[in-house]
């Protein structure tokens, strides 16, 4: 038991070590990054067919000098999100995200939702599929 309690803690010494911490302000508080970038495409009405390819896009000119989250990429329909993770783990400021259309029910109200230092919605659009 007192292995494993010496283990845990060289471990958690090791991670801390690691860690980077979030700059701070010049009054010395942790300066938060929330950025929600615009997404550009898919546009209003875009029509997108399931199981292609497509390149999720948004703006970077107002991009906060550290991202502190790790990136996603959601599928939501309305104001609800589905389970689809359609890609993580990339970086926010290259300003898109390449995806495969989940195939999912042909309809209108879908929108991707990126997720980061904030969550942005892009506007609604719809997947033709043969599932109807």
């Amino acid at each position: 038991m007192q292995f494993l309690t010496a283990l845990f803690a060289a471990a958690s010494l090791f991670v801390a070590a690691r860690a980077t911490p979030a700059p701070l302000s010049s009054s010395g508080v942790h300066q938060l990054d929330v950025w929600s970038p615009n997404i550009t495409f898919p546009t209003e009405g875009s029509v997108l067919a399931a199981k292609s390819m497509v390149n999720v896009t948004w703006e970077t000119n107002n991009a906060p000098p550290v991202i502190s989250n790790g990136a996603m990429l959601l599928l939501g329909k309305g104001n609800e999100d589905y389970p689809f993770i359609l890609a993580k783990g990339f970086d926010l400021r290259s300003g898109y995200v390449e995806v495969e259309v989940p195939y999912v029910i042909s309809g209108d109200s879908y929108n991707f939702v990126v997720f980061g230092d904030s969550g942005n919605a892009s506007p609604s659009f719809t997947i033709t599929s043969d599932v109807l």
